[in-house]
């Protein structure tokens, strides 16, 4: 009985790696490439023991670094400084790749009512999820030892380096079967990935906050992240890899439920059940129809982005007080401006983290253009009197106005707790509002660029997202990995001042390219053929 709900699964398993052909070799020379290059630019960057161990003081004592990156455990070794400057990112990014590749050859083959004609041939009920579950987790492990492999290659220990290439791996098996059971949630591979994507968040957050709160705050937070067990790992450190055995539980216990809940629906359907439509009424433009589609995204996000801003405003003190109690930092801290300076560094480097982040929301708000046409359901629409130029400025405009409303609930969230802390609400709630809104000219860039590719290259629509990936390490990671200021300047974010030295130029010009970009999109729409 087991064995005939299997049947299938090596040849659903080689048609999804023929499917993803070039997606999967692109994330694992991605993330185990940034490995490499990573250790060799700290190896540059850091090769006395002083400058490791000065840099460890700093790193440990600044709220940001923390929030971002995680304690630097060993700065003594190499390895350590690697885990601690990429390890965070590398699983944040595995974590993505195995929730796409998940939805992707499950609940996406659902919704396009592929599984149902796969099902009537000889295949197992429980192939389909199987298959994907296999190429996603093995694509983590791959990835997980060729990064070891990479940091032996450098000359690093040997245990230290599997105790971080398996930890990374960790969060990949735990995300796929985190997108296992989301996919057997909701009808929509749309809402399934929001689901995981949420639950990622949610994570990454816990991890944030336990991490910033310092040794007298509630660190047990990370705990409660999958990211945060590989801090707990302490690769190069004391390689704790009994911590690997959480991650595992938690693979096994969601796949094995997810693969009780799929012999427990029809196929095609969710075990959350579909919300009707409105019996009555009509939606009489394609403004209306457009916030019908996007509101719950817009206020999903707005309500994330206020959550997130609102963890990082109440760590903000505590940087000051880190000087306080740290003499030797404090007379460090003296020479680049004092406490001030370091809580105005916390700031600019959170709402650039911040802006990064909106830039998603605002991709995923362009792009839903495009899976409203494949899904035969803009045809039908504009066959009516509405005009193409019409429809796509309804959705464009969730992703311009919609992104300003993203990043100033971000703004308001960091405003509203710092200003209360530190008893200047007047003065801080503006700054911070302007300092976050500051970053919305770079986010239109990223978003003209995916308006531009539908318009003008509609199936490239997907590169939209390695335009957001590449950004957001270009922008992190760039300057460690000491990458030619050509290729910083490549990422939008790059030019956009620092808070609080914030001036009108940079912004302006950055406005009129993603201006550009979004009248190339409008015209390339207007002169093509719609698309499947």
């Amino acid at each position: 009985m087991i064995g005939t709900a299997f049947i299938g699964t090596w040849h659903l398993i080689r048609l999804a790696l023929r499917r993803d052909r070039i997606l999967l070799p692109v994330w694992v020379l991605f993330l185990v490439g940034v490995t490499y290059s990573t250790t060799t630019a700290l190896e540059e960057l850091y090769g006395t023991a002083e400058s490791r161990a000065l840099l460890g003081v700093t790193a440990n004592a600044n709220s940001a670094f923390l929030a971002m990156l995680g304690p630097l455990h060993d700065w003594s070794s190499l390895g350590g400084l690697v885990v601690w400057r990429w390890g965070v990112f590398a699983g944040l990014f595995i974590a993505i790749m195995a929730l796409l590749v998940v939805t992707r050859h499950t609940r996406a083959e659902e919704e396009a009512g592929r599984t149902e004609l796969i099902s009537a041939t000889v295949v197992g009920r429980h192939a389909p999820l199987a298959a994907a579950v296999i190429v996603a987790g093995g694509t983590s492990l791959l990835i997980g030892v060729l990064q070891a492999v990479v940091l032996i290659g450098k000359g690093l220990d040997a245990s230290g380096s599997f105790a971080f290439g398996l930890s990374t791996a960790s969060v990949g098996l735990v995300f796929t079967g985190v997108s296992a059971f989301t996919a057997q949630l909701s009808e929509n591979s749309r809402v399934s990935n929001a689901i995981a994507g949420g639950f990622l968040g949610v994570t990454y957050l816990f991890r944030a906050a336990g991490d910033a709160a310092g040794e007298s705050g509630p660190q047990w937070l990370t705990w409660f992240s999958p990211i945060g067990w590989t801090e707990h790992v302490r690769a190069f450190g004391d390689n704790r890899f009994w911590v690997l055995g959480i991650s595992l539980a938690a693979f096994a216990v969601l796949t094995g439920v997810s693969a009780y809940v799929v012999t427990r629906r029809d196929v095609g359907l969710g075990m959350l059940a579909t919300r009707l439509g409105p019996a009555e009424g009509r939606i009489g433009t394609p403004f209306g129809l457009a916030w019908r589609l996007q509101k719950g995204s817009l206020i999903g996000w707005s309500l994330a982005l206020f959550v997130v801003g609102v963890i990082y405003g109440s760590v903000a003190q505590a940087v000051g007080q880190m000087v306080q109690d740290n003499p030797a930092l404090g007379q460090i801290v003296q020479q680049i401006g004092g406490a001030d300076a370091m809580v105005d560094a916390f700031f600019a480097t959170i709402t650039q983290l911040l802006g990064l982040i909106s830039s998603i929301y605002l991709v995923q708000a362009v792009l839903r253009l495009r899976s409203e046409e494949t899904a035969f359901r803009a045809e039908p629409l504009l066959a009516t009197p509405v005009s193409r130029w019409g429809w796509v400025a309804s959705h464009a405009a969730f992703a311009l106005v919609g992104g300003a409303i993203v990043l100033a609930a971000a703004g308001l969230g960091l405003g509203l707790v710092h200003g209360l802390r530190t008893g200047d609400l007047g003065t801080v709630l503006p700054q911070m509002l302007g300092a976050a809104l500051a970053q919305l000219p770079a986010a239109w860039v990223i978003a003209g660029v995916a308006l531009a590719l539908f318009g003008l290259f509609p199936q490239l629509t997907g590169v939209s997202w390695a335009v957001v990936s590449v950004s957001l390490v270009i922008t992190l990671l760039g300057p460690a990995l000491q990458l030619d200021q050509w290729v910083l300047d490549v990422a939008p974010f790059t030019h956009v001042p620092k808070y609080p030295d914030i001036t009108a130029g940079p912004l302006l010009w950055l406005t009129g390219v993603a201006v550009v970009l979004l009248a190339a999109g409008f015209a390339g729409f207007r002169r093509r053929d719609l698309t499947t």
